[in-house]
């Protein structure tokens, strides 16, 4: 690793991983090896959350069922629900505090999660159980936080989100709309495929930085997806391993060029087998964050 290559403050524990159907959360072990072992992480363990914070953050009732393993709440992100999946989700969800205070104080730092931005205030849905992002700009209400979400598929939980949270707002750029609609603090880039024609998809970040701008954050929530990935069985945006690679340096030089602070999480990605497929495009995004931000 070069000298200059900056390690980044990362929220991880064995904890976090779980036996999912999908790859969501069987990724996370391998993606924080491989990261610590290219010289990209210095691992921190977050703990677990205190439950009443997401009681304050999601209806009670739900926060209780998945607590507890009553479906058909429970399994509402889509998994049948297990002990392992309910220790992870709350350990990751502990990461997206550390990590928040971490990127604060150092300006940036990562959590090796996934599972954010599909979850709504009554459910959860589509591989996401608590929304991470939302609990971020509860917990920091004096704080303006930003989302930058680059998965596949577009944060319609985040976008119901910042109609209840005044101090959250998103950009997300995505392929697949997921009853995204846009509000006036949602703005929504739904894209073709980008293979032959990467411009589409850099006038959509330049356009979401010069939003974010206007908002003025205090701190920005990446969320770097692999699922747009050319090769996911999930993805329909097309993009290049060098594409996304790409997207990861613009993200990390715009926040170093202007002096935001970046917390990033892994989001999508669901390629097999994944130590080989997926695991080394989420890293590549660490090398982005180590290089952009190099001592």
């Amino acid at each position: 690793m070069s000298p200059h290559i900056r390690k980044i403050k990362t929220c991880f524990s064995p904890a976090y991983g779980a036996d999912t159907p999908t790859a969501s959360m069987r990724k996370l072990a391998p993606v924080a090896r491989q990261a610590v072992e290219r010289g990209f992480a210095e691992i921190i363990d977050p703990g677990s959350i205190e439950v009443e914070k997401l009681r304050r953050l999601h209806a009670p009732e739900y926060v209780e069922a998945f607590v507890n393993g009553r479906n058909p709440l429970a399994s509402s992100q889509g998994w049948e629900w297990t002990p392992q999946i309910r220790d992870g989700v709350l350990a990751i969800q502990a990461g997206q505090l550390a990590g928040a205070r971490l990127a604060l104080e150092h300006g940036i730092a990562a959590n090796i999660a996934q599972g954010f931005h599909h979850a709504i205030y009554s459910q959860g849905s589509a591989y996401c159980t608590f929304n991470g992002l939302a609990l971020v700009a509860q917990e920091h209400p004096q704080k303006t936080i930003c989302v930058l979400d680059c998965d596949e598929h577009g944060g319609n939980g985040t976008e119901a989100f910042t109609l209840r949270l005044p101090n959250l707002s998103q950009c997300t750029i995505h392929g697949s709309r997921f009853a995204c609609r846009g509000t006036e603090r949602s703005r929504c880039f739904t894209l073709a495929a980008v293979t032959d024609d990467f411009g589409i998809y850099e006038s959509a970040l330049e356009q979401s930085f010069a939003q974010i701008l206007r908002w003025r954050p205090d701190l920005l929530l990446y969320q770097a997806g692999a699922d747009p990935h050319t090769n996911d069985p999930l993805g329909s945006l097309g993009m290049t391993t060098e594409q996304i690679k790409q997207r990861d340096r613009m993200v990390f030089q715009y926040c170093a060029q202007h002096s935001i602070p970046v917390l990033f999480v892994l989001a999508g990605g669901y390629q097999e087998p994944v130590e080989t497929e997926l695991a080394p495009l989420h890293v590549n995004t660490f090398e982005a964050a180590a290089a952009a931000f190099a001592k």
